[in-house]
Formats: C-alpha cells, structure tokens, sequence
C-alpha cells in the first residue's frame, strides 16, 4: 500500500489552446477541464489504476467536493478538516507542449491540523509499504515540517519518499541525515538549487546530475530519482548509478509526469525489481504522463518500460 499526503491539495484547471498563448491579448481555448488536484493525489491516482492499494491524506472542508471527487473515483481519501477553501491551480497547456503554471497559496493552517496529518500518517506507517510526502507547503505551515516529519515517520519504521522543492527541499537538506528519507526526488533544477550546480548542465548531462545526486547519497539518503526532463532521469543509490532515456514521446503537457515517474519507480520498488528496472518503470511512466492532456495519470497499459534505454554510470571517471 502506498500512503500520500498531499498538505497543499488544489483543484486543478487545465485550459488547453489552440495556438500559442499571447499575453495581453483575448484567446479561445478548446476546452477547460478540472480535476482534484496535488503531487500526492495524483500518485494515489496512479496506485489505484495499477492495482496498488492507496490512501490519500490532505487537510481539506468537510463533505469538500474535492474529496467527493476522490472517493468516486476509488480513491480512499481520509480528510483532515480545515475552514477556508481549497486554492485553485490553473494550467494553460499550448499545442507546443508548453505548460504554463499559475498556483495560487492555499489556506492558512494551523498546528492542530498538522497534527492531524501526522497522526493519520503515524496511524498507517507500519502497514504501508511508502509514505510520500509530496508538493507545497500551505500557508502556516513551518517551512522545515518536512524535515521534521521524516524524523518522526522514520522512527515509527515507516519508509518515506520526498518530493517538494524551494524552502522545504532546502530545509530537509540542511537537517540531513537526521532528515533523510529513503528516496528522495528532486529535478535537476532542484539539485542545481542545493548544489550550486548549473541548472541547464545538469538537465543535460546525466553523468553531473548524477554526481550532484550522490551528495544526496553521502549525506544518508538511501536513493535518489533526479528526473531531468526530455533527458529522463538518473537513479543513485549506495550501490551504483544508472541513466534511463525516454522512449520518442510527443509532449502535450508535463503536469504530473514528475508524479508519474516517482510512482513508476515505487512500483517497481514494491515489485521487487532491480534498480535499473525501477528506473526504467519510472521514465516509462514520466514519459506517458508527457503524452497526455492535462494532469492525465497514465494507465498501466498506457506505459512501455521496455522502450526505455538504462546504462550504468560510472561517478569515479568524466562526463
């Protein structure tokens, strides 16, 4: 069973365009589609299409419709209450691929609903086979709760994945090891912000993202998925580091592919596949992501791992 919490769920909007967005001007769309929303709701989405157990965790109203959205569609989602409403996320996909993102805070929390979250979580860490804690933080939120959450969820035995950036990935670094989650899965934009490595060079060289990675690794994180875009992702653990190539996609929009890439490589894991396999599941399934509409989650039958190129890396030579 795979268990998120989503702390900052969003309703999300995705206005798809004909032609390429022009700012100031008046614009038609081909459709407008919504969709209950969040890094960790979408692995959920995930899970239960491939047959995973998984239970969604957010702090949202009572009787939301974002809840009721989840539920009807088999999502099993336990709902911390809160007052306020749950923010909007707006997504203008262009036919290009190109995705345009405007994210708007969320409601304000407090320490009783933080706590909530925690003890919903603490009340599945031994029987879920991964905990994710997945996205933003909301507004009240303290911006090393992350950090301090993996603390308590590892010392109940709990397996932890992490995927968040700015000031919570910072804060989870600086705490390392005490912070450390098992996997970890930053972009390459992210590792560059903590590493103070060129950004672009590590979208495009796997072999520096890799090697910005493994920092990560000496530092106690057990495994780190740095996914790197149309350049697929590198995997780097204790025992080795390997480089997936995406299979030809054409690229609709990348909402969710990130999501979508971490679930494949916790599929794998619950699988029991061999580190390349689960990197290889995961580009597969960033890579379907990529070719869908929207915040579209692939479907298993939608994702082709045995397109998917692996090689070993080697950190002790040059790119």
């Amino acid at each position: 069973m795979i268990v998120t919490l989503t702390p900052n769920p969003s309703h999300d909007r995705t206005v798809a365009l004909p032609a390429a967005l022009v700012r100031g001007a008046v614009q038609r769309a081909d459709s407008v589609t919504s969709q209950a929303g969040g890094k960790g709701v979408n692995i959920s989405r995930a899970s239960v299409a491939a047959g995973i157990p998984s239970i969604a965790v957010l702090p949202a109203p009572a009787e939301d419709p974002f809840v009721l959205e989840l539920l009807s569609a088999g999502i099993d989602c336990r709902a911390v209450p809160i007052t306020g409403t749950l923010r909007v996320n707006i997504t203008i996909s262009e036919p290009d691929g190109t995705t345009t993102k405007l994210n708007s805070p969320g409601p304000t929390v407090d320490a009783e609903v933080l706590s909530g979250l925690t003890e919903s979580l603490l009340r599945r860490a031994a029987s879920a086979d991964w905990l994710v804690l997945a996205g933003s933080l909301p507004p009240g939120a303290p911006v090393t709760w992350y950090a301090e959450l993996v603390e308590v969820l590892r010392g109940h035995g709990a397996r932890v994945a992490v995927d968040t950036s700015e000031g919570p990935l910072h804060a989870l670094v600086e705490g390392l090891p005490a912070s450390a989650p098992q996997l970890m899965k930053p972009n390459g934009e992210e590792l560059a912000s903590f590493t103070g490595a060129d950004p672009d060079l590590l979208e495009s060289d796997p072999h520096a993202a890799a090697k910005a990675a493994r920092t990560l690794v000496d530092r106690g994180v057990e495994t780190v998925l740095a996914t790197l875009g149309a350049n697929g992702a590198v995997l780097v653990n204790a025992q080795g580091a390997w480089h997936a190539t995406p299979p030809p996609t054409t690229v609709v929009s990348t909402v969710g592919a990130g999501d979508s890439s971490l679930f494949g490589y916790l599929l794998g894991e619950i699988r029991q596949r061999t580190p390349a396999q689960r990197l290889a599941l995961a580009v597969a399934y960033g890579s379907a992501a990529a070719g869908l509409p929207g915040t579209t989650i692939p479907h298993p039958t939608q994702v082709t791992p045995e397109l998917v190129s692996v090689r070993d890396l080697d950190l002790t030579q040059g790119g």
